[in-house]
């Protein structure tokens, strides 16, 4: 049933202002919070989802509900929970479906789960919420408990989406037709960018882009030896000098053309901090695009005569170039079989390309046991990469972009809605029109590397771009805001308001 959370602190609001480049947008926020946290004395906020840990929204719960009681909210993360595992493969197909994927029909049998699970959640929760909290429900999974719970106690309540599609299907109409009985139970309903509202009128909608936390392990600044380091204890290079550290309990496995995951280390080595490197870490997702940005890579190096002179500085370049595609240990997603059969599908392909270009590649398993070394070998791998790309055929936001950008990458993403709501293609780095279609992909890749100056420019202008539009301070802002309104209607502007206004 439902669990609340225990969360971690981490970096405080001080610790956070002692960073030059953060100093203002905690200011901010602070100036801000004085005036509506007063607003919202006296009640608990709720923050609930469907799973502590994995995935961005669970990533980024713990730092919102820290600073928003830093800040002087009384605020609580729950997460439902079943025994249920039709419920779960049904949601799984709503995700899917709202993506625009899958399933086209939703059944009685279908809506009995749902409603009986997030009922059964419902009944759990309400005897620890009063009149006056406060509901802020994320994701389809646990959409119909709120919509319960508003009715059965009048809390004044929110949906938070983090999934959409900029477009219309037989798929996302299922999707959306089999909740909306549930979205009448809100107040109003967050986005996360405005092509995505459905069931919403404008004035119950709002948009809040996802955010990022500067400091956490997955994103914190990493000297060159830090680098080195994790990346020497995560098996990914070899430690030909001393390093500070010891190894990781677990290290990072490599792909191999028999199919078998061994230690990275015992593979032929993939060139990390000396060869031009491209990098793409997402979960293994048929909708991340894997697939495609493996044979647009292959197709790079195997014609790489069309796009340099034999004896250029650019052809010694493509000649060493690398990609990384790195996703969870397998083991770790033995619940997920869309996930084993799409790193399956990868293997087969790879296993497919001669050997010149398999040397090329490295498809890298990322152990899970430890969040914190987990998240350091994604910053050391994204910070030891020349360009990261996220070739995502959809994406709803895809925190793996703003991380990136944070670091000052080179960016080469697809137009799918939630990165183009990032990436300013030739400004803040590249988009590709179509991420399936492997000669757009490669010739854009091929063009990021000449001239390679450009690529400094781009990692400058995504890095300001994150710093004024994506850190989790303006996050919170937004937050308070939409709380200060839906608590105090009279004062604030009303409990929903015009998509953009936030």
């Amino acid at each position: 049933m439902i669990q609340v959370v225990d969360v971690e602190t981490g970096a405080n609001l001080d610790e956070y202002e002692a960073h030059a480049a953060l100093s203002r947008p905690v200011q901010e926020l602070r100036t801000e919070a004085r005036h509506l946290v007063k607003t919202l004395a006296g009640r608990r906020v709720w923050m609930v989802n469907s799973t502590p840990q994995g995935g961005g929204v669970a990533e980024m719960m713990p730092k919102l509900v820290s600073l928003l009681r830093e800040l002087g909210v009384d605020t609580e993360w729950a997460v439902i929970g079943t025994e249920e595992a039709r419920f779960f493969d049904l949601t799984k197909r709503l995700h899917n479906a709202i993506h625009g994927v899958g399933a086209t029909a939703f059944d009685a049998a279908d809506r009995e789960v749902y409603e009986a699970v997030n009922r059964a959640n419902a009944d759990d929760l309400a005897g620890r919420l009063a009149a006056d909290d406060l509901l802020v429900v994320h994701d389809p999974q646990p959409m119909a408990m709120g919509a319960m719970l508003a009715q059965r106690l009048g809390v004044a309540s929110v949906w938070r989406s983090h999934i959409g599609l900029d477009g219309e299907n037989a798929a996302t109409a299922a999707a959306w037709d089999f909740l909306a009985p549930y979205a009448d139970g809100y107040g109003c309903a967050v986005f996360s960018a405005p092509e995505y509202i459905r069931l919403f009128p404008p004035h119950r909608a709002t948009i809040i882009h996802p955010a990022i936390d500067p400091l956490s392990d997955k994103n914190r600044p990493l000297s060159s030896v830090r680098v080195t380091g994790v990346l020497a204890n995560a098996g990914l290079v070899l430690d030909h000098q001393p390093v500070l550290t010891p190894p990781f309990a677990r290290q990072a496995e490599r792909l191999t053309a028999d199919g078998h995951f061994v230690p990275a280390r015992d593979a032929e080595a993939v060139g990390l901090l000396f060869r031009p490197m491209v990098t793409q870490v997402s979960r293994w997702d048929r909708l991340k695009g894997f697939l495609p940005l493996l044979h647009a890579f292959a197709l790079l190096k195997t014609e790489r005569h069309r796009f340099a002179d034999a004896g250029s500085l650019h052809a010694r370049r493509l000649d060493i170039l690398r990609l990384v595609l790195a996703g969870p240990d397998p083991a770790s997603i033995q619940d997920d079989p869309e996930g084993q059969e799409v790193l399956a599908e990868l293997t087969a392909a790879y296993r497919g390309l001669d050997a010149e270009t398999r040397r090329d590649i490295a498809i890298i398993s990322l152990p899970m046991e430890s969040r914190r070394q987990n998240a350091l070998m994604v910053n050391a791998l994204q910070r030891a990469s020349s360009v990261v790309v996220q070739n995502s055929l959809e994406e709803g936001f895809g925190l793996t972009v703003t991380e990136a950008m944070w670091k000052s990458a080179a960016i080469l993403g697809s137009s799918a809605c939630g990165i183009r709501q990032q990436v300013r293609d030739e400004v803040d780095g590249r988009l590709v029109a179509d991420p399936s279609d492997f000669e757009e992909v490669c010739t854009t890749l091929n063009a990021m590397f000449s001239p390679p100056g450009q690529r400094a420019t781009w990692g400058r202008n995504a890095q300001r771009r994150v710093h004024d539009e994506f850190l989790v301070f303006t996050q919170v802002a937004h937050w308070l805001r939409l709380l200060a309104r839906l608590a105090d209607p009279a004062q604030h502007g009303g409990p929903g308001y015009v998509a953009g206004a936030a």
